[in-house]
């Protein structure tokens, strides 16, 4: 059967922590990993702009022996109209793997529906799987475990990243709270699935409006971008997001030994001040880094090799 990784939550708890070794085992020899030596290909598609995910994923593929094939979509004939399924029919016989960067989580989930090689979300609108694997692997080097931490998230609830730290912390064992306003809070229905995960791993997870009392005693602060790509109403989410910034003041409130994450890009003085950002406590670089090692781990255990 081909295992898909569309959101978090497609992989068990030792799934993820097996995933998470493996990173670490590649982490420490970059180049001791060749299961796609042929080189077999994988296909890398982008709806949206990157940097990390597309260079870390072209970096990681040939370091695993592979060949990446990075596809703008919009100049491929999916920006012209051709189904999905059809795409997935023609990729899936000459590709050993698909990663896509789209829109909505059902865009993806057709692709995989007609796909028999391993389908990868390199970001959806609803989820980031592949970043939280990486700041898992971080947290993981810089904390010496995940279980019983507690990970703060602060900023618009509601996006892709607060709900993929939602399952994928669940999954871990974290202690996981999103801090953001009425509005902005995550979907009640991967909040409940979250619940539910952790209902059995030994975390827990809650959703609050006041980002200090979020911040309280948290072992990692985690923030994102105000604005996600192709979002609108920049300034009135600026406004009435600015309470939940990551600041000096803040970061007082966590744990004194509390570890800072931002998914990048960056944009200091509004989600996150230059002084946290570039501080002692930011483990942002690391962070970033470690996607290379987890989307490598994450391929090599979809393709059986893991």
């Amino acid at each position: 059967m081909t295992r898909h990784f569309l959101r978090d939550d497609d992989l068990s708890a030792a799934e993820q922590a097996q995933v998470l070794d493996l990173a670490d085992l590649m982490k420490k020899d970059r180049h001791g990993y060749r299961p796609l030596a042929g080189p077999q290909t994988v296909a890398v598609l982008f709806d949206k702009h990157s940097t990390r995910t597309r260079l870390s994923f072209a970096v990681g593929i040939a370091e695993l022996g592979g060949q990446p094939l990075i596809i703008d979509a919009s100049s491929s004939q999916m920006g012209r109209g051709e189904p999905i399924e059809d795409t997935a029919r023609v990729l899936t016989r000459q590709v050993a793997a698909i990663v896509w960067r789209t829109a909505g989580q059902e865009r993806i989930e057709t692709m995989a529906r007609y796909s028999s090689v391993p389908v990868v979300n390199a970001l959806t609108d609803e989820f980031h799987p592949c970043q939280i694997l990486a700041d898992l692997q971080t947290v993981r080097e810089h904390r010496g475990t995940l279980a019983g931490l507690t990970m703060t998230y602060l900023g618009d609830g509601a996006n892709n990243m607060a709900h993929s730290y939602l399952l994928g912390g669940a999954l871990a064992g974290m202690h996981v709270r999103i801090a953001a306003p009425a509005r902005y809070q995550p979907d009640a229905v991967i909040l409940d699935r979250a619940a539910e995960i952790a209902a059995t791993s030994g975390g827990s997870v809650v959703a609050l409006s006041d980002p200090y009392a979020a911040a309280d005693g948290a072992h990692v602060i985690a923030t994102d971008t105000w604005v996600s790509m192709g979002q609108d109403g920049k300034e009135e989410r600026a406004a009435a997001l600015l309470p939940y910034q990551v600041n000096g003041e803040l970061m007082r409130q966590a744990a004194a030994d509390a570890i800072v994450l931002h998914c990048l890009p960056a944009y200091r003085g509004m989600e996150i001040t230059a002084d946290v950002m570039d501080g002692p406590q930011s483990v942002i670089w690391d962070q970033a880094e470690n996607r290379l090692h987890a989307q490598k781990a994450l391929l090599a255990f979809l393709l059986g090799a893991g």
